[in-house]
């Protein structure tokens, strides 16, 4: 059978299996978990946990029977209250959101819940997803220049531990500083950074990603500490144009220059930082200083985290 992408699926078992046995004002759509959420789906993901699903959110739950199987593939019907589905999900009330709401929740999560697609809509459930499309400016700073301090953090590294004879370490680090300009740039762009098996896909969809993936592609492939800080230079100052390009802060020369009296060339990332937290300290949202999957998996645990962080 050809590969029908998971939205597809969704779409066409809502429409003709799900749809004609509700009665009623009704929300239903693919969200949630899943490769075909994010639109990454390939005929690989059919290999296991493959379902033709639907969420179906009802003004009160009821059953609704449908078939187990739907075009050769097992069938998940997900039947919930709008309100209570999506406060589970996020951990919040997106018609709401408090400053912790936004920093604790993983971008990730973001993803899925306005991914997808929905097949249709009486209770509102697009406009829970136009709420929490983008954050909000002020968020939008904070997290943009905790990513820059993530840059900043270990951008010398490159050159010192190769100057000690460390190649190893030098493309460890190396390796770091290309995954946080990556999300970096998706943030600029206003895209949730999905984990890592899809950041070099979202990545690649940016129009930044034609002229920045030969430079990060260099920095990871580089034998020598040289030849990687020589692609790196290029990378932080093609995304130091684009911070200027966003106008949130006085324009900031992008070129490189050395570290102290090092041999080092560095963004010197801190001077995107400061202007854009405005005197605001620089710890992020949950996933810029949590690295843990079972952590940022639990809603009511990164709350914790971040109200204990963020005092």
């Amino acid at each position: 059978m050809a590969f029908l992408s998971g939205i597809e699926l969704s779409r066409r078992f809502y429409r003709e299996e799900v749809a004609p046995r509700v009665r009623g004002p009704h929300s239903a759509a693919l969200l949630g978990p899943g490769s075909e959420v994010l639109g990454f789906d390939t005929a690989r993901s059919t290999d296991h946990d493959w379902t033709a699903r639907v969420f179906l959110f009802l003004p009160g739950v009821r059953d609704v029977p449908v078939p187990g199987t739907f075009l050769g593939h097992p069938a998940k019907l997900v039947v919930a209250t709008l309100d209570d589905w999506t406060r589970g999900f996020l951990g919040f009330d997106p018609r709401s959101p408090l400053r912790t709401d936004w920093l604790a929740t993983p971008t990730q999560v973001f993803a899925e819940f306005t991914g997808g697609a929905v097949h249709h809509d009486d209770l509102g459930l697009e406009a829970l997803r136009r709420a929490v499309a983008w954050y909000p400016d002020d968020v939008w700073r904070h997290v943009l220049a905790c990513q820059w301090q993530r840059i900043g953090q270990e951008e010398a590294f490159v050159g010192r531990c190769g100057e000690v004879g460390d190649e190893l370490g030098s493309a460890v680090v190396a390796a770091r500083l290309v995954r946080d300009l990556m999300r970096l740039c998706l943030l600029m762009a206003r895209r949730y950074p999905p984990y890592s098996k899809w950041l070099g896909s979202a990545f690649a969809r940016l129009p930044a990603a034609a002229a920045l993936t030969p430079a990060l592609t260099g920095a990871l492939a580089a034998t020598t500490w040289r030849d990687r800080e020589r692609h790196l230079v290029t990378a932080y100052e093609h995304v130091a144009g684009l911070h200027n390009a966003l106008g949130l802060t006085a324009p900031v020369d992008p070129r490189t220059s050395g570290f102290f009296d090092r041999p080092f060339q560095v963004i010197n990332a801190d001077r995107f930082v400061t202007p854009l937290l405005a005197g605001a300290t620089p710890i992020g949202a949950v996933d810029q200083f949590v690295d843990s999957t079972d952590v940022l998996g639990r809603r009511a645990l990164t709350r914790r985290v971040v109200d204990s962080v963020h005092g």
